[in-house]
């Protein structure tokens, strides 16, 4: 079975949706910190 490279995955994911987070905090706080940023942008 021969893959194709995805080109997708050599980029680099940005994360400065989480700028604002701080390190170190659990997955609650990261699912409030873009659930206020959704409700901001409405």
């Amino acid at each position: 079975m021969t893959t194709t490279p995805d080109p997708k995955q050599d980029e680099e994911a940005t994360t400065d949706h989480l700028d604002d987070v701080d390190d170190g905090c659990g997955c609650a706080e990261v699912w409030e910190h873009l659930s206020e940023q959704r409700d901001a942008d409405d």
